[in-house]
């Protein structure tokens, strides 16, 4: 038995595959392997605030009118309503969850 519950992730070239890791009354964790040149497609949660861990890799962080590269691991703090996105410009894979509390409605 294990604990980890963390799947093997392998995208493609410009793929995303995402995954829910836990998903209970309070929170939903999600994780999302960027395949090179993939991209996370800037969205809101009005009504939940949502941080990412980078796992692996280094992503571009978009939030409203800011961008910025984080390396993992590194955590990011997206407020609730703060339009949020991620985008893979490496050639390597790259892995980050996000939390999402409360859980959207």
């Amino acid at each position: 038995m294990t604990l980890d519950r963390l799947p093997d992730l392998d995208p493609a070239e410009g793929e995303v595959i995402d995954d829910e890791l836990a998903v209970t009354d309070d929170v939903l964790v999600k994780v999302f392997a960027l395949g090179p040149g993939a991209e996370l497609a800037p969205h809101e949660h009005a009504d939940a605030t949502n941080v990412f861990h980078v796992l692996a890799g280094t992503v571009t962080v978009v939030r409203d009118d800011e961008e910025a590269t984080i390396a993992a691991p590194g955590v990011v703090l997206n407020e609730r309503g703060a339009t949020h996105g991620a985008r893979n410009e490496t050639d390597e894979v790259a892995v980050l969850t996000a939390s999402l509390c409360p859980l959207p409605g």
